[in-house]
């Protein structure tokens, strides 16, 4: 699991989730009853047959929601948020690609170490060759693992992430839409007000709504 993934299970299942890295992460869960996935979902089984999916461009505005909720309990609306996020979610969860299977325990361990290096230093210079070094993979392996576990490419996982922490804080700060692009690794404004349209379907003002 990277950040902006969404973890998945049926009813009737059990897992355990783990930190390798010693600290726990913020997460929001929700519980649907089978009468709901049903109503939603249609006549099918309302059952999952992948447990994971990665950080997708579609998913974005929703898990910007879902840490915008954790920043200011109260202030979203829950059950909509929920209510969304299960329509997306079923379509992709159908179609969902299972190729982390094809990696070994090892490589999927390195890759998932460097995921959290980037994480933890957004701000950082991430070359794909450095975090091929990071990993200890030859750059075909590690990038065939990178896009397995998180969906996209290292670069585009960077921006992702970046355009992720400006979203919330249009949200929850009053600084200027230019201060935020900076201070989220943009170094031109035109360019972070491209990428977070492209990314939220909305301008970056949009996003953030009537000014208080």
């Amino acid at each position: 699991m990277t950040p902006g993934s969404v973890l998945l299970g049926n009813a009737g299942d059990s897992f355990t989730c783990g930190h390798e890295h010693g600290a726990g992460d913020r997460c929001v869960s929700f519980s649907f009853t089978p009468e709901f996935c049903h109503r939603v979902a249609g006549p099918a089984p309302a059952r999952f047959h992948t447990p994971r999916i990665p950080p997708l461009r579609a998913l974005s505005p929703l898990v910007a929601k879902a840490s915008e909720l954790l920043s200011r309990a109260g202030q979203i609306e829950i059950e909509d948020l929920g209510m969304q996020l299960f329509t997306q979610v079923a379509g992709f969860a159908s179609g969902a690609s299972r190729a982390t299977a094809a990696a070994d325990a090892s490589s999927l361990a390195r890759v998932t170490r460097v995921i959290r290096m980037i994480d933890n230093e957004p701000d950082a210079p991430h070359g794909m060759p450095s975090l091929a070094r990071a990993a200890r993979l030859s750059l075909f392996h590690f990038l065939r693992v990178f896009e397995a576990v998180t969906g996209t490419t290292p670069h585009q996982y960077l921006l992702r992430l970046r355009l992720r922490r400006a979203a919330v804080r249009l949200r929850i700060e009053p600084a200027k839409v230019l201060d935020i692009a900076l201070d989220c690794g943009f170094g031109d404004v035109a360019n972070f007000n491209r990428a977070f349209r492209a990314e939220f379907g909305v301008s970056p003002r949009g996003w953030r709504g009537p000014e208080s």
